[in-house]
C-alpha cells in the first residue's frame, strides 16, 4: 500500500488525512472509535519543532493548515502543522496509515493520482504519471515551454518532485550537491554538497522531509527537504566493502521502504543492505551466493531495486552485475538469481514485476531480455524462465520498459530506441516500426494513455501506448541539448519536465 507522505505535499496529505479521520469518526455509532478506544489512549505530549513548547493532549481533528488538540482541563487549542515536531508528524502519520488501511484499495490509487513524483521513475518505481487531460498531439515546434532554469550542475540525474520542491544531483566541480528548485520555476533555493566524483546518474527519492541520494562515488545520504541540511551519510565502499561491476560510478536510486532505505552497495557479503532510513543504521546485508554463473561481472549494476510479492514473499528485485536476483525484505536473505541476462559491461534498466512474474533486461553485446516466474520450491523461492530473446532480438540499452495491460514498450538495441511493443507472456512483437522519430538511446515515461519517448539526439516523440498498431501523434526538438539527451523525462502536474546537464526546460502539455 503507497503512503500518503510518499505521493503528496504535506499540506495535501494531512488534507486527506483530516476527510479520513471525519470519516472514521462517523462510524463510532457502529461500534468503532476515532482515533482510537478512549481519549485517555491518545493522549500523549506534543512539542513543537524547537523543543520549547510542551503539552499533554489528545488528537482531536486534523485540517489543512493546522490540528487541534483536547487539553487535560477539557479545553481545545489550534496549533500550527509547521510547528510540530517530527515526532508528532510521526504519530500522526500512524493514524494516517490505520485509517487508509480501513478503505477500500481504491483510497490509494486517488492518492497516486493526484500526487507527486517523489522518486525514480514515480511513485510505483513503473514509469507511469496518473497524469489526465494531457495533450494527445503536439506540433511541430512542440508543446508551449513553461519555464526554464539552470544552476543544476553536470549529470544525467532525473527528477524527484514533491510538495514545493523539486529535486535532483550536480556536478560542480570536483563535488556533488543535491540541488533543490521551486517547483514552479526560479533559480535553485540551495545546494548541498554530499560528496565527490564524476556526474552523477542516479534520482533522488523522497520521503517526509527527507531528502536520500547516492552519489558517482557511491556517498549515500539524508538531507532535510526544507533546509538541505546534512542529517546522516555514509559510502558503499569505506562502509560495505561495495563496488561496481564497471567503470561509470554507482548510478542508483534509493529505495524508501517503510522506516527503511534499501540500497545496493555491490559488495559479495553486502550487495544490498537495509538501513534506517532516520539514522543510517544497518538492519541487515544481503550476500551473494558462491556460485554466480559465467554471465556478466561481481559488483552492482547501475539498475535501482523495485519491490515484489510474487510467490507471496515481500521481496527486493534487482538487477546486479551478475544478474537479476530477488532478496526477502524483512531478513535480507538471498531468495533467488538468474544469470543468463547479465552483460560484461552495465547492466543498467530496472526490472519490470508483474504479480508473480519478473521481466528484465540488458543491453550492449551480449545480455537479452528474459520473463522470470518467481514460484515457491521446497520451502524456498526459485525463478523460472518463461522465455529468453538474445540481444539481438530483444534489449533495452538503458531507457527503460513501461508494462501496460499486459504489453511492454521500450526501446529496442544497443545505443538505439528502436520503439516496440510486445506481449509480455509470450514476448512476441505486436509492432516493431523501425527507427522511429529520432536517434540513439530513449529514455521513457507513459503518462494519459501515451509514451513520451526522449531521444538521446534530442528528440521528444508522442506515442500511443496501444498494442494494435504503432501510432506517432507528435514529435519535436527540445529547445536546450547539451549533448547526449539521456536524462529521464518526468510528467507531473499538467507540466513534461526535461533535465539536460546544468539545465531544466519544462513545457506545458495539459490540453
Amino acid at each position: 500500500m503507497m503512503m500518503l507522505n510518499r505521493q503528496f505535499s504535506p499540506k495535501q496529505q494531512f488534507s486527506i488525512l483530516g476527510a479520513l479521520v471525519v470519516a472514521t469518526c462517523l462510524m463510532i455509532s457502529m461500534g468503532m472509535s476515532c482515533l482510537g478506544q478512549t481519549p485517555e489512549s491518545e493522549r500523549r505530549e506534543w512539542s513543537d519543532r524547537s523543543g520549547k513548547f510542551r503539552i499533554t493532549a489528545t488528537l482531536q481533528n486534523v485540517s489543512d493548515d493546522k490540528i487541534e488538540l483536547l487539553k487535560e482541563d477539557g479545553k481545545t487549542i489550534s496549533v500550527p502543522l509547521n510547528r510540530l515536531s517530527d515526532s508528532d508528524l510521526a504519530f500522526i502519520k500512524n493514524i494516517q496509515d490505520s485509517a487508509v488501511a480501513s478503505k477500500p484499495s481504491n483510497v490509494a490509487e486517488r492518492m497516486v493520482s493526484s500526487g507527486d513524483w517523489p522518486q525514480w521513475r514515480g511513485p510505483r518505481r513503473d514509469g507511469i504519471s496518473d497524469e489526465q487531460g494531457l495533450l494527445k498531439t503536439w506540433s511541430t515546434g512542440g508543446p508551449p515551454i513553461a519555464w526554464q532554469t539552470s544552476g543544476l550542475g553536470g549529470g544525467f540525474s532525473s527528477l524527484a518532485i514533491a510538495g514545493d520542491k523539486i529535486f535532483t544531483l550536480g556536478k560542480f566541480g570536483s563535488e556533488t550537491k543535491l540541488v533543490a528548485l521551486p517547483r514552479d520555476g526560479g533559480e535553485p533555493l540551495w545546494a548541498t554538497v554530499i560528496g565527490q566524483g564524476d556526474n552523477p546518474n542516479g534520482t533522488p527519492s523522497i520521503d517526509d522531509n527527507h531528502v536520500y541520494s547516492i552519489t558517482h562515488g557511491g556517498d549515500l545520504s539524508c538531507v532535510m527537504a526544507d533546509t538541505g541540511e546534512l542529517v546522516w551519510s555514509k559510502n558503499f565502499e569505506r562502509d560495505f566493502g561495495g563496488r561496481m561491476m564497471s567503470s561509470w560510478g554507482f548510478s542508483e536510486s534509493p529505495l524508501v521502504d517503510g522506516d527503511r532505505l534499501i540500497v545496493t552497495p555491490g559488495g559479495n557479503d553486502a550487495m544490498m543492505v537495509a538501513l534506517d532510513k532516520a539514522t543510517g543504521e544497518l538492519i541487515w546485508k544481503a550476500s551473494m551466493p558462491a556460485e554466480r554463473g559465467s554471465a556478466g561481472l561481481d559488483g552492482a549494476g547501475y539498475s535501482s531495486i523495485v519491490i515484489s510479492k510474487a510467490a507471496k514473499t515481500k521481496q527486493y528485485v534487482q538487477l546486479v552485475g551478475k544478474g537479476v536476483i530477488g532478496v526477502d525484505a524483512e531478513t535480507g536473505k538471498f531468495l533467488w538469481g538468474y544469470n543468463r541476462v547479465a552483460n560484461t559491461t552495465a547492466n543498467v534498466p530496472s526490472p519490470i514485476v508483474v504479480d508473480d512474474f519478473v521481466l528484465c533486461s540488458s543491453g550492449y553485446d551480449d545480455g537479452g531480455t528474459a520473463l522470470l516466474k518467481i514460484v515457491g520450491s521446497r520451502g524456498g523461492i526459485a525463478c523460472q524462465e518463461v522465455w529468453y530473446k538474445n540481444n539481438r532480438k530483444l534489449q533495452n540499452h538503458h531507457g527503460g520498459m513501461i508494462y501496460h495491460n499486459g504489453f511492454v514498450y521500450m526501446g529496442h538495441g544497443h545505443n538505439n530506441g528502436f520503439p516496440i511493443c510486445f506481449d509480455l507472456k509470450t514476448g512476441n512483437d505486436r509492432w516493431r516500426p523501425g527507427r522511429g522519430a529520432g536517434t540513439g538511446s530513449a529514455a521513457v515515461t507513459m503518462a494519459d494513455g501515451h509514451l513520451y519517448f526522449r531521444y538521446e539526439d534530442g528528440t521528444m516523440a508522442l506515442i500511443e501506448a496501444e498494442p494494435g498498431k504503432y501510432a506517432l501523434t507528435g514529435k519535436f526538438r527540445i529547445a536546450i541539448n547539451n549533448g547526449q539527451s539521456w536524462s529521464h523525462p518526468v510528467v507531473n502536474q499538467g507540466r513534461l519536465y526535461l533535465r539536460d546537464q546544468d539545465e531544466l526546460i519544462v513545457y506545458d502539455v495539459q490540453d
